[in-house]
């Protein structure tokens, strides 16, 4: 019992820090031209998954993955909300030798993909649809065929794409989202009903609800 208050304290440490580094993240796509069709779609999304670092474990099946945070709104017209804590493992990295890790942001488009990620643990593409974005030159004309539930776009050293979630598993990190909001929270509590904040999340609202009218 006496290392309790040490073991929460750690685990809010780490809870703000992915949050700081998911808002870091969420600055480069931003500022990066060839994620322009990112930034459009995401006026429409209704959740955005922010993972700052997932790390390609070599050639070994199912050895990636990384730490991310969603953010959710229930209508185009509502604020933004969270985070909430997951991590993503059985991330393929196709064809980028050399690349060891990734800046990935994944957009839930559809409320089938919203509800597919408040799960607590998810494989996607079982009960929802999801393709990786479109970057780059003609990437405005492929999103106009796009019907996913779930849209993955990827950075790595220069190279766009070629990371995919495809059959990952997405399991929510009850144990930062405790640490971050003092007290056991369930992510429909954080994304959905609301009832759970903390200041230090202001700075990561703020930064996604102005990032989708970016031109």
């Amino acid at each position: 019992l006496a290392g309790e208050p040490s073991a929460q304290t750690s685990g809010s440490a780490d809870a703000e820090a992915l949050v700081t580094k998911a808002r870091l993240t969420l600055e480069n796509f931003r500022r990066d031209p060839e994620m322009a069709s990112l930034r459009r779609l995401a006026r429409t999304a209704r959740g955005l998954l922010i993972m700052p670092q997932v790390v390609k474990g070599g050639f070994i099946v199912g050895g990636s993955g990384g730490s991310g945070v969603l953010i959710a709104r229930e209508g185009l017209e509502q604020p933004w909300r969270g985070p909430a804590f997951y991590t993503v493992g059985g991330v393929s990295f196709g064809l980028q030798i050399g690349a060891e890790f990734s800046e990935v942001m994944m957009l839930a488009m559809t409320n089938r993909g919203m509800t597919t990620l408040l799960s607590s643990s998810v494989k996607l593409g079982a009960d929802a649809n999801i393709a990786v974005g479109p970057v780059g030159a003609g990437a405005e004309a492929a999103t106009a065929g796009l019907s996913a539930d779930l849209l993955v776009f990827s950075r790595s050293k220069g190279l766009y794409g070629g990371v995919s979630l495809q059959g990952a598993v997405v399991s929510t990190r009850d144990k930062l989202n405790q640490a971050f909001y003092g007290q056991p929270v369930s992510t429909t509590d954080i994304l959905i009903r609301g009832t759970a904040l903390n200041d230090k999340a202001n700075g990561l609202l703020l930064s996604v609800s102005q990032f989708p009218q970016e031109r």
